[in-house]
């Protein structure tokens, strides 16, 4: 198969695909980024399967020509309230199989209504294949699956640990942060007492995590809060939560944020701010003895057996997805989709979100092991508490 990789050279899509090229049915890949030098720099460093080229993928006849020689097409372009929809739309013109890593909610609920058209279509599209969305949707899934009625999911993660790459094609504001800052303003869509809400972001949300203990997090605009519902229609509530090691960040955050609605500062140097503060935290922060949420979580309240409970999944062994860096944990979940989709493990046609069945959440994990470390040593942690 031949892959078309959209921002391929870029902080997230050059990990997945230095991932994708090692696999055994894929015949090319073609890295296409708006800087046209740096897609064709990255791609000559890897083998004769990659080649690059320069695209602007708002420009609909070059992205549709592009794809039309292509079977899958990775979307690691941002922000993704910009562009998202309009890139889906393409592949679905083309009849391009679609995986991204959209982190963004708006666009979220929009590309779910190209369902039927990717039906017709005759293809696969999973949205949200990242880290937080991603990873969190699959264990979410995982606590939601012990139970046999489900009330409430959270999916949640460290935002201590969400640090910009390095090494990057993107010149400017970083794509990311722009996101992040889009997502603490205003207010964003959640689903609370069986029905969507738009509520302001950062409010603290207590989690009562099974056997850790009580903890506080904080709303933040991603798709779970909304693609959960939309795929278990019974679900009552549905968050994302952002917490942090550093009890400080969440006021930083704050502070940002009245400072953009009072016009002091424009999004986009609030997101060179973020920026600069995301590089001032250590990436080797010690957490030893430091109680607090996993570093990424799903959460579910339910009946199983006539009782109340909750689960909450995680891993084993954190270290192993703790030390990826944000590309890499952003990444490699994609390019495990992408891959299961290539092994005939992902058949279903249409817009999914991860967690609506479209992929088996253990064979993600026994892919997304195989990534990291080259085993199969991700299990997901499953603890239970009774509710009174």
């Amino acid at each position: 198969m031949k892959i078309l990789a959209l921002g391929g050279s870029g902080g997230m899509g050059r990990f997945a695909v230095h991932s994708l090229i090692k696999h055994p049915q894929v015949e090319r890949i073609l890295v296409a980024d708006l800087n046209e030098s740096a897609a064709k720099k990255f791609a000559s460093t890897l083998s004769e399967k990659t080649s690059g080229i320069g695209i602007d993928v708002t420009d609909k006849e070059a992205l549709e020509r592009a794809m039309n020689d292509v079977d899958v097409v990775i979307n690691t372009t941002g922000p993704f309230f910009k562009l998202a929809v309009p890139i889906l739309e393409a592949a679905i013109e083309t009849k391009t199989h679609y995986l991204d890593i959209c982190d963004d909610w708006e666009p979220t609920e929009k590309m779910f209504l190209l369902n039927d058209k990717a039906k017709a279509a005759g293809i696969t599209a999973i949205i949200g294949l990242g880290a937080s969305p991603g990873i969190t949707n699959m264990l979410g899934l995982i606590a939601m699956k012990e139970l046999d009625q489900v009330s409430k999911v959270y999916t949640g993660w460290d935002m201590s640990s969400a640090q910009p790459e390095e090494e990057s094609s993107q010149t400017g504001v970083n794509a990311a942060m722009i996101h992040g800052i889009e997502q603490i303003i205003g207010k964003v869509k959640v689903f609370s007492s069986g029905e969507y809400k738009m509520v302001r972001p950062l409010e603290k949300v207590t989690v009562e995590y099974p056997q850790l203990g009580t903890y506080k997090a904080n709303i933040f605009g991603h798709p779970e809060a909304i693609s959960f519902p939309h795929h278990y229609p019974e679900i009552k509530e549905s968050l994302n939560l952002m917490h942090s090691n550093d009890d400080s960040l969440v006021s930083v955050l704050k502070i940002i944020r009245f400072f953009i609605e009072i016009k002091f500062l424009s999004k986009n140097m609030a997101a060179k701010v973020l920026t600069w503060l995301e590089g001032t935290q250590s990436p080797d922060y010690d957490k030893a003895g430091v109680e607090s949420l996993p570093s990424v979580y799903g959460y579910a309240e339910g009946i199983k057996n006539e009782k109340k409970i909750s689960v909450a999944a995680t891993f084993h062994t954190e270290a192993s997805v703790d030390d990826l860096s944000m590309g890499e944990a952003t990444a490699y979940p994609l390019s495990c989709g992408v891959k299961m989709i290539l092994d005939g493990l992902v058949l279903d046609t249409g817009v999914h979100a991860p967690e609506s069945g479209i992929i088996d959440p253990e064979l993600f994990f026994s892919y997304l092991s195989k990534e990291i470390d080259g085993s199969e040593s991700i299990i997901p942690l499953i603890t239970t508490k009774s509710i009174s």
